[in-house]
């Protein structure tokens, strides 16, 4: 485990406490960092040497956890010396530098994952269930907030700080990329730095808005997400309800022979909160990385869906220093078939893959990759 900061030890809490992991290393420049954490995990070794730690430490696999300018080196640095890797959002800076990536874990077989954790997150992949069962019926649009004072970043804005989570489920929802970019956003304390932006994103078939700051005085996590049937609010601050189905819509007349006779209809129903099972996304994570690299397969959140999000991302700054301009995403999305594990609900209960491609046991079939490599039994991170 590289990077030891403000969401590091979230990762060392639950690698340690996963059964088939051994957590051998932690490793960060500041001494203070590395002190505290041995106190708290005395039988993890601490070291400011990553060099020691990639070629001395007997390894399978590195979680990178650092500022972002040092993903792709550190990242690339560990896929060299036949480590898997696991990569906090956003995956890199540029997708010059996740196609590095990509191609160094494809040649050399090795599972290359990042952070997207609302992607193992029960509330999503519940509301995922209901628009594929079609519930809500056609998505319109989906419109995202997540504000909070701070934390300000010195090597990134807003958008790539906090953008990465809504955009991750948006993409996971809409199962499709979008065709343009929207963004503007204003630099408020730090020259350069935007600290609070509105980024919009136009799909073949739908709409979304995501809204983040780091200038608001109350944490706000809420997406919305519209249909043509019913709408579903997504709270992640709620402690309980953290989804709502509103049977709400607008209609309006098939036909009409003047103006005075057209009449929008509104539909006002119940509102209904299913119940989903409180489970920790970290954790689930964690241990679908550890089941990726024991089957030799692609992770949910697998590099080209990584890749993907920089994307969006680089378009995002460019709008930004044009103005707010569209920017069209002309270049094609590249699907690559992969065998995808079943995600864990739990660890230890199973549940579907969620990219609809189940056979039956979950399990999904499809390309492994590379050549299969000798996995212990229990994995050193």
């Amino acid at each position: 485990m590289v990077g030891c900061g403000y969401w590091g030890p979230n990762l060392i809490r639950n690698f340690s406490a996963l059964p088939d992991c051994n957590l051998k290393q932690i490793c960060d420049k500041d001494a203070g960092r590395l002190q505290h954490l041995a106190g708290l995990y005395p039988k993890v070794e601490g070291t400011q040497d990553f060099e020691h730690m990639l070629n001395g430490s007997n390894l399978d696999a590195v979680v990178v956890a650092t500022p972002v300018r040092f993903h792709h080196p550190m990242a690339k640095a560990a896929l060299e010396a036949g480590k898997h890797v696991f990569i906090e959002k956003p995956m890199a800076m540029s997708t010059a530098e996740c196609d590095d990536l990509n191609e160094i874990a494809q040649r050399n077989g090795l599972v290359i994952m990042v952070g997207h954790t609302f992607l193992y997150s029960s509330p999503v992949r519940r509301i995922k269930q209901i628009i594929d069962d079609g519930d809500i019926g056609k998505i319109q649009y989906i419109s995202s907030r997540r504000l909070n004072l701070g934390l300000f970043q010195k090597d990134i804005n807003v958008v790539w700080d906090l953008a990465p989570h809504d955009l991750s489920i948006i993409l996971y929802l809409m199962g499709q990329t979008p065709k343009s970019v929207n963004c503007q956003g204003r630099a408020n304390v730090t020259p350069g730095i935007e600290d609070v932006s509105m980024l919009s994103l136009q799909f073949e078939h739908g709409y979304a808005t995501v809204q983040s700051s780091w200038l608001e005085p109350k944490k706000v996590r809420e997406m919305t997400i519209v249909g043509d049937r019913r709408m579903i609010v997504y709270d992640d601050c709620e402690p309980q309800q953290k989804i709502r189905i509103y049977d709400t819509r607008v209609e309006r007349p098939p036909h009409y022979d003047s103006f005075a006779e057209f009449q929008y209809a509104y539909h006002y129903g119940d509102m209904i909160a299913p119940h989903v099972a409180q489970t920790e996304p970290l954790k689930i994570e964690c241990q679908h990385f550890l089941d990726c690299i024991r089957e030799g397969v692609n992770p949910i959140s697998c590099g080209r869906q990584g890749r993907e999000l920089v994307r969006i991302l680089e378009a995002s700054t460019q709008s930004l220093r044009d103005g707010g301009g569209c920017i069209h995403l002309t270049e094609p999305a590249t699907p690559r078939r992969a065998r995808i594990v079943e995600v864990q609900e739990a660890v230890g209960a199973g549940s579907g893959n969620g990219n609809g491609n189940g056979n039956g046991n979950g399990k999904s079939r499809g390309k492994l990759l590379g050549a299969r490599r000798r996995v212990p039994a229990r994995l050193a991170v």
